[in-house]
């Protein structure tokens, strides 16, 4: 191995949402860790083509993998790291004997599942030792089985807060003491029985909840397997051929670079499924192009960011949450993928008609046509690198578990990178792309761990039901009053229903957004989904457009101050302020925060809801698209010629309406916006002195 991929294994960029950097660790463990997670990444690739372990026993591989690199590359503080690097006799290779401790104590309490399911009865220096099967042993755990699961809980619970920080494991910990403490809970909604320790972890470290639960289940045999395959994929040159392809098709226009970064950002999300990798993957060439070209350095990042966002709500490699949503709702995950098509397309609609006219605002041309590569060429040289994705998607659509389409995938991925001559993939690169690949799993891993103890209070206690309750009946406290001021006489302009879904609505995405501040977007997933169905199944919204609600206001949060991740890796390049790039992101992204109203008062946008015609989807897409629009104009403040704001107000009203499904807000938007776009295509353009914000 050279030295340089030592180093990265010891220098890891943090994970998204992660608070700290990994320590530098000793050349030894720098090798431990690169060869580990490439045995580790073959081992899920393997049997993801000839079959997946029993689940007690994939998952427990999974996860003592997990902690065992964890504990390695990630220190318990900053301060520790510190003296890490002067301890050296206390840190073998530089990594602290109690890490080295942690992770082989979590790696057999994950494992002591598998080795122990069937029981075992032996003799051992003249005592006897016999343990009951797991079956029998379920809802009455023996003494080491709550030792282990105990042990489990905190050293998941330690590894999450050293990969993400404190926010995850203390709202576990809040779960937990409501799981235990039910009787003295302040409020009779939430008052129950409580939980004796031992009946806690039966069913928090038990296979078929809690740990050992669907998130984590998802994780280990899904979302790494796409990880994996972004990852292999990228070195095979399938993300230079998104590139390519992007500025084949939309450099020479207006604003050309920043087009590019929208259609490439959309483009790669298709296989990244995260964020910011998105942002790190294209913005390194989109983010300085921008800035060449004339937009300000905040401006080029929030581009960047949020495109890049759309990542997470991009088919057919969607986030994490997306693999799990198919799990909890029992549903094909193709048929996710063709739900979450017309949403994400809305969203980068969005994106692109702000930077269109923040483009003619600025006076801004597309790239000379010698930076534009001729698309001949690119297709000539670039086509054997869609082949992966081509099969992955033939394989996934075809019936097949998700895995099996990954492994195909990635098959395909390696036997065109190791041949084609025009972008031949060395062996050093595919393992490169393997330890890359399980690098990116570590944090993914944890949180669905932890968050699976949440999983398991909930069902334990009931809380989902009582949550959602309380949503309910403070929106309906509330609508009620709004109800009776938008009611004159017989004419009722809204719905006591419409306004309940609304602020039911309203204030679950108020909530994602907040906590998403300091959770990823996985475990915000998780714990608010069980929170929100409930409270909107009662309302008469399908389940599907519930869990995706959630979901888009749960990656919201990658590009909402103060916490936006994506918009804080973009500024780093773009050498911007961070603050306002997130402040520019979060405008930019006003399709992905109006999309989730549209397709939860009309299903239909969603496409596979049974009970829907193809004229109510296009008629609501329709309308959306022309609102998503409208927004992009009112918030940039240019079309034709510069719009004043009561113009712009007025064209956001248009926008609002236009989004809202139902045929007299159509109209309404419709004697809004006529006149003003009518006035903006007949008015002849008068020059306009290029202006920056």
């Amino acid at each position: 191995m050279e030295a340089s991929s030592g180093e990265q294994a010891g220098n890891v960029d943090r994970e998204p949402g992660s608070e700290r950097l990994p320590r530098n660790v000793g050349r030894s463990a720098q090798w431990f860790v690169y060869v580990f997670l490439i045995l580790f990444g073959i081992y899920h690739y393997v049997t993801a083509g000839t079959g997946i372990p029993v689940d007690y026993w994939h998952m427990g591989i999974h996860l003592s993998g997990v902690l065992v690199v964890i504990f390695i590359l990630y220190p318990a503080s900053s301060r520790a790291a510190s003296a890490d690097a002067r301890n050296r006799w206390l840190a073998p290779a530089g990594v602290p004997a109690i890490d080295w401790l942690l992770g082989a104590v979590g790696a057999a309490a994950a494992l002591w599942i598998g080795f122990s399911w069937e029981g075992f009865d032996f003799s051992l220096f003249g005592h006897s030792v016999r343990l009951q099967e797991q079956a029998l042993r379920q809802g009455d755990p023996a003494g080491i089985d709550i030792v282990f699961g105990s042990l489990l809980m905190f050293i998941v619970l330690e590894a999450t807060r050293r990969v993400i920080g404190w926010v995850l494991p203390i709202i576990v910990m809040v779960f937990t003491g409501f799981a235990l403490f039910g009787p003295y809970m302040p409020f009779d909604l939430l008052k129950h029985p409580g939980v004796e320790w031992s009946q806690f972890v039966n069913n928090v470290y038990f296979p078929s909840e809690g740990i050992f639960g669907i998130p984590l289940w998802v994780a280990s045999t899904i979302v790494f397997h796409f990880v994996l395959f972004g990852s292999v994929a990228q070195k095979m040159g399938l993300g230079k051929l998104f590139v390519d392809v992007s500025t084949v098709v939309a450099g020479r226009y207006i604003g050309g670079p920043a087009k590019v970064s929208v259609v490439s950002s959309a483009l790669f999300g298709t296989i990244s499924g995260s964020s910011v990798a998105n942002v790190v993957s294209t913005g390194s060439l989109t983010i300085p192009n921008m800035k060449r070209l004339g937009y300000r350095a905040h401006f080029a990042g929030a581009v960047e960011a949020a495109a890049s966002a759309g990542g997470q709500i991009t088919p057919p490699i969607m986030g994490a949450a997306a693999f799990i949503m198919a799990e909890f709702l029992q549903i094909p995950y193709s048929k996710i993928v063709i739900a979450a098509a017309a949403p994400a397309f809305m969203h980068y609609l969005g994106v692109f008609t702000m930077v269109h006219f923040e483009a003619k605002r600025l006076g801004l041309q597309g790239e000379a046509p010698e930076n534009i590569p001729r698309a001949a060429d690119v297709i000539k040289r670039g086509w054997p690198a869609a082949l992966p994705l081509v099969v992955l998607l033939y394989v996934l659509f075809s019936g097949f578990t998700p895995y099996m389409a990954a492994f195909w995938g990635i098959t395909v991925c390696i036997a065109v990178g190791l041949v084609n001559p025009m972008h031949r993939m060395s062996l050093k690169d595919l393992a490169d792309a393997f330890y890359e690949g399980g690098r990116s799993a570590l944090a993914v891993g944890a949180i669905c761990a932890a968050v699976g103890v949440v999983v398991a209070v909930i069902t334990l206690t009931g809380l989902a039901f009582r949550m959602g309750f309380m949503v309910t009946n403070a929106a309906q406290s509330v609508g009620g009053m709004l109800h009776l001021a938008l009611t004159f006489g017989p004419v009722e302009l809204l719905t006591l229903q419409d306004l309940t879904l609304f602020l039911s609505m309203l204030f679950i995405g108020i909530a994602c957004t907040l906590m998403g501040a300091g959770i990823p977007t996985t475990a915000l997933y998780i714990m608010l989904a069980t929170v929100a169905q409930p409270a909107f199944t009662n309302l008469g919204v399908p389940p599907l457009a519930t869990h995706l609600f959630v979901f888009y206001y749960g990656i919201i949060a990658e590009v909402t101050p103060p916490v936006c991740t994506s918009a804080y890796a973009a500024a780093a390049i773009a050498n911007a302020n961070p603050w306002r790039t997130g402040l520019t992101a979060f405008r930019l992204s006003c399709g992905k925060i109006l999309v989730p109203f549209v397709f939860c008062y009309s299903p239909a946008l969603l496409l596979v809801l049974p009970g829907y015609t193809w004229l109510e989807f296009f008629q609501t897409g329709l309308t959306c698209a022309a609102g998503v629009a409208l927004l992009g104009i009112a918030f940039t403040g240019f079309l034709n010629t510069p719009l004043r704001m009561p113009v712009r107000l007025l064209l956001g009203a248009a926008g609002l309406a236009s989004v809202h499904p139902g045929i007299w807000t159509d109209l309404l938007a419709l004697v809004i916006a006529a006149p003003i776009l009518a006035q903006q295509y007949l008015f002849k353009r008068q020059p306009v002195a290029a202006t920056r914000v």
